[in-house]
């Protein structure tokens, strides 16, 4: 066997695809950009076509010796594969080419890692590779070897080194699934807070570097880190945005998603998830310039139902129209802000660009559409006595102006009914006092 290297910056890419599939070139462009992502340099890329995969190291064994002789032609030090490998077929690779040997999960896994910075996310990220490398403890290290068991005698073999790793790794697990629970008791108990101000919460969704920290950054005037990279934003961000005509509402910046992203980070990652899963309406950003965008689409909305999102209705962004190319003749072809409706006049898409700040406004509008509703525009006045209530609409966001005397306080309210609607229930005398505003019907 031999020493696993610590370094792993110098790269031979593996392309595996079957026959006619016709994304095998954008596949091969997202992967090596993933790679760069990862900090690695690519040296070579080896393409192989795979109709049955070889149990042994799921591309065939003549493409196996292709991919020894670049590793050597190159002197890289790690072969990245673009797709899940069983551990078997790791070691195997790892045994033929003499240096490691990294999956698509693995290297995913690892980009999140450098990504990481919030304790949850570096909690969550930590869980995931602790439970991929689980799978993977198979003598590829020279340590292994087998200690000595027994007493007097020395009675035979003891715990094997292997069997330590996977019983201290196993140990960890535990260890950071109750940490990461205490977290998302905390984020829960969040979440719980936003539900008690009927504050209408959104989440960013979308194919990683479609544009969503940016827009996230222009509509909340937040500073969320934004780049052209691949899962350049990790851990959740929660802001309120203002100036909707729905009033205030919480806007949430989740991880990107991509193909193939690896269940056990799925899995993980619950916290950043449950953002997207609890919304009541996601925003679904795409790179209106990307060809694939259709078939991207498939990809995020298969994630969305794998995370017990997919019935959260959506609101389709199409970002960097600024970037669509220019028709035959010279001018901008379907690149003007716009708002698509649908049969019933609802907004369903609106093409933006995030970056020049073109649509924007058409975006606000939208939003104000699907979470407002009707809107109450009406003078309230509540006796001193009513300050709960006074307090829940001071934090819903739905007092315009107001003035206070002797009598109580006098109101001018201007927010959408289903945002007024709840704030009595639970209290007989709230809900008496929001009735000449609301009507009967409508309050709980």
């Amino acid at each position: 066997m031999f020493d696993r290297q610590k370094k792993g910056e110098r790269a031979v890419l593996v392309l595996p695809h079957a026959r006619g599939e016709g994304d095998a070139a954008r596949r091969a462009e997202e992967f090596a950009e993933l790679v760069r992502s990862a900090g690695a340099e690519v040296l070579a890329s080896v393409s192989a076509r795979v109709e049955d995969p070889n149990p042994r190291y799921y591309i065939g064994t003549g493409k196996a010796e292709e991919v020894a002789e670049a590793v050597r032609a190159t002197e890289a030090d790690v072969v990245l594969v673009d797709h899940l490998l069983t551990p078997v077929q790791e070691r195997n690779l790892e045994k033929l080419l003499a240096v490691r040997v990294v999956d698509r999960a693995g290297l995913i896994l690892d980009i999140f890692a450098q990504r990481a910075r919030s304790h949850e996310g570096k909690l969550e990220v930590e869980l995931a590779q602790l439970k991929h490398l689980a799978t993977r403890l198979v003598r590829g290290w020279t340590h292994l070897e087998r200690q000595r068991g027994g007493a007097i005698g020395l009675r035979g073999p003891g715990e094997t080194q292997l069997e330590t790793d996977r019983r201290l790794l196993g140990e960890r697990v535990k260890m950071l699934t109750k940490r990461l629970e205490k977290v998302q008791v905390q984020r829960t108990q969040q979440r719980r807070a936003r539900l008690r101000n009927t504050v209408p919460r959104v989440a960013l969704v979308g194919y990683t570097n479609a544009g969503k920290s940016t827009l996230f950054n222009v509509l909340t005037e937040g500073e969320v880190f934004a780049a052209n990279l691949l899962f350049a934003t990790l851990d959740p961000t929660v802001h309120k945005i203002e100036n909707l005509s729905c009033g205030p509402a919480v806007l949430a910046d989740t991880v990107g998603f991509i193909r193939e992203l690896p269940h056990d980070l799925v899995a993980a990652f619950r916290a950043t998830l449950a953002e997207a899963r609890d919304a009541d309406l996601l925003l679904h950003v795409s790179d209106a310039a990307d060809e694939e965008r259709v078939r991207l689409h498939r990809v995020v909305d298969g994630v969305l139902e794998e995370i017990g999102a997919g019935d959260v209705p959506q609101l389709h962004v199409m970002n960097k129209i600024d970037m669509l190319r220019e028709g035959e003749e010279g001018t901008r072809v379907g690149t003007e802000p716009r708002i698509v409706r649908d049969g019933e006049g609802r907004p369903t898409q609106v093409w933006l660009s995030a970056r020049t700040g073109e649509g924007l406004d058409l975006l606000r509008q939208a939003l104000g559409e699907l979470l407002g509703g009707e809107r109450v525009q009406t003078e309230l006045q509540l006796p001193l006595s009513a300050g709960r209530l006074h307090a829940r609409l001071r934090a819903a966001g739905a007092i315009a102006e107001e003035s206070v005397d002797e009598h109580g306080w006098r109101l001018q309210i201007d927010a959408p009914r289903s945002v007024i609607a709840p704030l009595g229930g639970g209290h007989p005398q709230d809900a008496a006092l929001l009735r000449g505003v609301l009507g009967s019907p409508d309050v709980p």
